[in-house]
């Protein structure tokens, strides 16, 4: 008699445990009852701040990164239209500048600043929506050329901003 008692118990505790296992994941991410995002393209509009430049395929890139880390961590669908969460907006900064010199007045190392302009429209809880900047850099050497450590800095400025936006948007924290 015991026994099936103890069992039941068990049995009862470890669905309790599992069951409330599933209201958590690793993301943090609370998207409540959406269930599909958009995230359309962000146009390249850097060369509208002093000193930036245009990068060619840095839209598209932007674009897919932000689509591939909310795919990644949620479980919703990515949609063309009408999703229920909807990302947009564009790039507005993007630019060199010189960081540290050297003693004879050399640079020694650059910065690469990209900054982007993010929408955000959250169709199933509204109160959540908002329009900010986000912006990441990258440290080069300055003997090397950008384009020589451009995929290295796309991949990391991109990881931040991509994550910057994520936790803003559907960050739980």
């Amino acid at each position: 008699m015991k026994k099936k008692i103890s069992l039941k118990v068990g049995l009862l505790g470890l669905v309790f445990f599992l069951s409330g296992c599933g209201a958590y994941n690793f993301s943090g991410a609370d998207i409540g009852t959406a269930q599909s995002f958009q995230v359309n393209f962000f146009q390249n509009y850097a060369d509208q701040t002093p000193g930036s430049t245009i990068v060619p395929g840095l839209d598209r890139d932007f674009t897919l990164a932000l689509q591939d880390m909310i795919n990644n961590l949620t479980s919703l669908s990515l949609t063309g239209s009408n999703g229920d969460l909807l990302f947009e907006g564009e790039i507005i900064e993007y630019k060199v500048i010189p960081m540290t010199a050297t003693s004879d007045q050399r640079t020694a190392q650059n910065r690469l600043t990209m900054s982007v302009n993010v929408r955000f429209f959250n169709r199933t809880k509204e109160d959540v929506d908002f329009e900010r900047r986000f912006s990441f850099f990258y440290d080069f050497d300055a003997a090397a050329s950008l384009t020589s450590v451009q995929a290295a800095a796309h991949e990391e400025i991109f990881e931040r901003l991509t994550q910057d936006i994520f936790n803003a948007s559907l960050g739980n924290w």
